[in-house]
């Protein structure tokens, strides 16, 4: 796995630099919550782990279907 440290509104940019396949932005932090803009093809599927990992174990129909877990 490769970890790389980016500050708020630094990019990383996924495939060749010259036609990548995708960005990835640090949209903000606060506090211990990061918001990561994806900015990819629609046809390429992008997934929290969780969803994917879902989407694996009951086949595509389940992706629309997945809600949140609630902080109750």
């Amino acid at each position: 796995m490769l970890v790389i440290t980016r500050r708020e509104g630094e990019e990383i940019v996924i495939g060749n630099p010259a036609s990548p396949l995708g960005v990835v932005r640090i949209a903000s932090i606060k506090g211990d919550r990061v918001r990561i803009a994806l900015d990819f093809p629609r046809e390429v599927a992008v997934h929290r782990k969780e969803v994917a990992s879902e989407i694996a174990k009951s086949g595509p129909s389940i992706a629309g279907k997945i809600r949140p877990a609630s902080n109750d």
